[in-house]
């Protein structure tokens, strides 16, 4: 099979490539490389795959491109409430324009697989256990776009929705905004954490869990279509809190402070079901600890950073 992976060296993409080629698949990727990352050039030697400098938005480039493949994995995004709020245009175009394009050029046997969210099921329902049947009613722009693609989406035959967790782990593209990431950079670079809504409660994905899950849903595709699913750790339904409390078992020195100092746009406090997918045949595995461990490892690869003394 020949995937078509947009977004393919952003912070997953550039671990699902590496994923999807190891598992015996062509990889045909797209990025517009906003950041100027080099995060695929050791996959250049692959026989297997191939790379396009492109705009999702291009829509004589995606018809050209999706010709040839089988399936579509669209990554590319603007992730997150505080950018989507500093460009409004931007995150409607490509978080929903572009997947509408995408999904009106596709054949109808060529299958997508779409991440989202689960920040979309907000705090409005009322529900703290959240199931895919849980309605969805998100608060930020971000969340909003995200779900009306999503919703789009099912209304086509041979999609698959994944609905993430809070993504944690080493990436060629690192972010350091994603929750865990952050906790941990801040406990090893200034052994402190100001943390507010301690209580409020989210659920958690290590990066290589992302991707084994893209590959599950390629192999049973037939009896996954058409449905939304919940992706995340069973055991890592978890306080901000008690996250921090988590990082500090590995570091001990990290002091760790509560205080309200802010807010969480997407309002993001629930315990996330992932009983779906586990009946579906797929359940991550990675652990948090395991992901604290590697991130140490990384964050002590990154030096000195642009601007700090020391």
């Amino acid at each position: 099979m020949k995937i078509f992976v947009t977004g393919a060296a952003g912070y997953i993409g550039s671990i699902l490539c590496e994923h999807l080629l190891n598992n015996g698949y062509q990889v045909l990727a797209m990025d517009k490389l906003i950041y100027e990352q080099s995060t695929l050039f050791h996959l250049c030697t692959h026989p297997h795959f191939d790379f396009v400098f492109g705009d999702v938005r291009d829509k004589s480039l995606i018809k050209r491109l999706i010709k040839g493949v089988d399936a579509i994995i669209p990554l590319a995004a603007v992730v997150g409430a505080p950018v989507c709020e500093q460009d409004p245009y931007l995150a409607q175009t490509v978080n929903l324009d572009a997947i509408r394009l995408i999904n009106d050029l596709r054949r109808p046997e060529q299958l997508i697989i779409f991440p989202t969210t689960n920040s979309g099921y907000g705090t409005q329902s009322g529900e703290v256990y959240c199931t895919e049947d849980t309605p969805l009613e998100p608060i930020s722009l971000y969340g909003q776009t995200k779900v009306q693609a999503e919703q789009m989406l099912l209304q086509s035959a041979n999609v698959i929705v994944l609905r993430l967790a809070t993504v944690f782990g080493m990436s060629p593209r690192m972010r350091l905004d994603l929750l865990v990431n952050h906790f941990v950079y801040m406990a090893v670079t200034d052994g402190y954490i100001v943390i507010f809504e301690k209580d409020f409660k989210r659920n958690y994905l290590h990066i290589r869990d992302v991707a084994d899950c893209f590959i599950y849903c390629l192999q049973n595709a037939a009896h996954m279509s058409s449905r939304p699913y919940n992706v995340g750790l069973d055991k890592a339904n978890l306080s901000k809190a008690e996250l921090a409390i988590k990082i500090k078992e590995h570091v001990p020195e990290l002091y760790i402070h509560f205080a309200p100092i802010g807010s969480d746009p997407d309002k993001r406090n629930y315990i996330v079901s992932n009983q779906r997918l586990r009946e579906a045949g797929f359940e991550a595995k990675r652990s948090l600890d395991e992901g604290i461990q590697e991130l140490l490892k990384g964050y002590r690869m990154m030096g000195r950073r642009p601007f700090r003394n020391v």
